[in-house]
C-alpha cells in the first residue's frame, strides 16, 4: 500500500503553532517515528509525508508541517512551505495546546473552511490543561468535530482516527471511475501507448496504469498497443471496441487510424476529468483561439522530471501552440508544488494531467485561475485543440459538448 501515488491518497494536514504537538501526534497516528519530536520550539522546518492505509477510507499521506507561528527570515520561508500545504489539503487537522485558542487557530480553520475543506480539532495535552468551554460552544455551532488527546502517551488517538473517517470526503470512500462510465462491462477499450525516449524503462508510466486497473475494475477488458500496431490490432476484431484512449502526442496518427464511429479520447482528457474540473478546462482549451504572437502562457508540470527529447510540456506544446497561433509565445514553466501568486501577466495556463498530484491540489490551481480571470485547461485538452480534433476528442463527455456548442453557438 505505501506505492500507491500520492495522487489518489487522501491528504491529511497537520496545522498549529510550534511545540504544540503535531509531531508527536503524527507519530501516534501512524504507530512510527516519523517527525521528530523535541522541546525545542520550531523543530519541524519543512513539510514530513507520510503514507500509511487508514481503513475504511484506504491510502492517506499525513503532512506535518513547520508552527504557522514561526518568526524571522527562515521562519517566514517555513510559513510559505507550510501555506502550500493548504493547497492540496482534503482534512485539515488544526493542533493546538489545550487551553490556548487565539488568533492562530482561528486563522488556520478560517483558511481550511473558506477553501471548503473539512476541518477538526485537536486538543493536546489535556493533562495539563483542559479546552476552554467557550471555545468548544464556539467550534460545536460551526459543526467544526474536535477531539482531545496526549499524543506523547497516545491516549485519544483512537478517537482521532475515527474522526477522520467521519470527516473523509466520500469521493474518497467512493472513489469515481476514469473510465469505467464510458465502457461497459464486458466490452473491450484499447490503450494507445507510445514508447519513445521518455517512456519509464521497463514499466507504464502513471495515467496508463491507473487506467488498466480502472477498466478491470469495472468489469471490462482491454488491449494495449503502440501507436504504430494501432490500425493492424483494429482490424484483428470481431466488432469494434467501445473506446480507444491514447496518449496525446499520438493524437493524429491515432485518430487517423481510429473509426469515426469509434469513440477517441486521451489519458490526459481523462485525467482532466478525473484530477480537475473537465468543463473549465473545455473554456480554457477554446481560449487558445483568442491567443496572439507575444503572450504569456504558463505551464504547470506536477513532476519535477528531468526533460529530455520531444519533452511534451517543454517542446512539444509550445510548438503546437506556436503553430496555431503563427508567431512566438512567451513561454514559462513551473513545476512540481510550485505554482505562481500572480498570474496576471498570463493569457493561459496548461497543466499537465495530475497524476503525480491529488485533485484538491488542481482544483485550487483552477480557483486561482477563475479569481485571476485566467483561462486554464490541460495537456491533452490544448493539444487536441491546437490539432484540430477538439471536438472527437470530447464526444463522449455531455459536460464538456454543452460548453464547446454554447461557444460555438455564441461565435455565430
Amino acid at each position: 500500500m505505501t506505492n500507491t501515488p500520492k495522487g489518489i491518497r487522501l491528504h491529511i494536514g497537520l496545522f498549529g503553532r510550534r511545540n504544540v504537538g503535531k509531531s508527536s501526534l503524527l507519530n501516534a497516528l501512524t504507530r512510527q517515528y516519523v517527525s521528530i519530536v523535541s522541546e525545542v520550539a520550531g523543530t519541524t522546518t519543512d513539510p514530513v509525508e507520510k503514507p500509511m492505509e487508514l481503513l475504511p477510507v484506504g491510502p492517506v499521506l499525513f503532512i506535518d508541517t513547520a508552527g504557522i507561528d514561526d518568526v524571522g527570515a527562515l521562519g517566514e520561508m517555513r510559513i510559505r512551505r507550510t501555506r502550500e500545504v493548504f493547497d492540496r489539503t482534503d482534512v485539515g487537522i488544526i493542533v493546538c495546546e489545550s487551553g490556548v485558542w487565539g488568533e492562530f487557530e482561528e486563522m488556520i480553520l478560517n483558511e481550511l473552511t473558506g477553501r471548503s475543506v473539512p476541518a477538526l480539532v485537536v486538543f493536546n495535552k489535556v493533562d495539563r490543561a483542559q479546552p476552554q468551554a467557550a471555545v468548544r460552544d464556539a467550534l460545536q455551532a460551526r459543526r467544526v468535530p474536535f477531539v482531545q488527546t496526549v499524543a506523547a502517551k497516545g491516549d485519544g488517538v483512537l478517537d482521532l482516527r475515527q474522526a477522520l473517517i467521519n470527516a473523509a470526503p466520500e469521493a474518497f470512500i467512493n472513489t469515481p471511475s476514469i473510465l469505467g462510465d464510458l465502457v461497459p462491462a464486458g466490452e473491450l477499450v484499447v490503450l494507445v501507448v507510445p514508447i519513445d525516449m521518455e517512456a519509464p524503462k521497463g514499466r507504464l508510466i502513471l495515467p496508463q496504469v491507473q487506467s488498466i486497473r480502472d477498466t478491470l475494475d469495472n468489469d471490462a477488458y482491454c488491449m494495449v498497443v503502440k501507436e504504430r500496431e494501432l490500425r493492424d490490432a483494429l482490424g484483428r476484431l470481431n466488432r469494434p471496441p467501445a473506446l480507444v484512449v491514447t496518449d496525446s502526442q499520438a493524437f493524429l496518427k491515432v485518430a487517423a487510424d481510429t473509426p469515426n464511429t469509434v469513440p477517441l479520447t486521451s489519458f490526459s482528457i481523462l485525467f482532466a476529468r478525473y484530477k480537475g474540473d473537465l468543463a473549465e478546462f473545455t473554456r480554457g482549451a477554446l481560449a487558445i483561439e483568442q491567443l496572439r504572437p507575444g503572450d504569456r502562457v504558463l505551464i504547470a508540470e506536477s513532476c519535477s522530471h528531468h526533460p529530455i527529447g520531444e519533452d511534451i510540456g517543454r517542446v512539444k506544446i509550445p510548438r503546437w501552440l506556436t503553430q496555431y497561433v503563427g508567431g512566438k509565445l512567451e513561454i514559462t514553466h513551473v513545476q512540481g508544488h510550485d505554482f505562481p501568486a500572480d498570474l496576471a501577466s498570463c493569457r493561459l495556463v496548461v497543466h499537465c494531467g495530475a497524476c503525480m498530484t491529488n485533485r484538491r491540489e488542481v482544483l485550487t490551481r483552477i480557483l486561482r485561475c477563475r479569481e485571476a480571470r485566467v483561462p486554464v485547461t490541460n495537456y491533452g485538452m490544448a493539444i487536441a485543440y491546437s490539432l484540430g480534433i477538439f471536438e472527437r476528442a470530447l464526444s463522449m463527455f455531455p459536460a464538456a459538448m454543452d460548453v464547446f456548442r454554447q461557444h460555438r453557438s455564441a461565435r455565430g
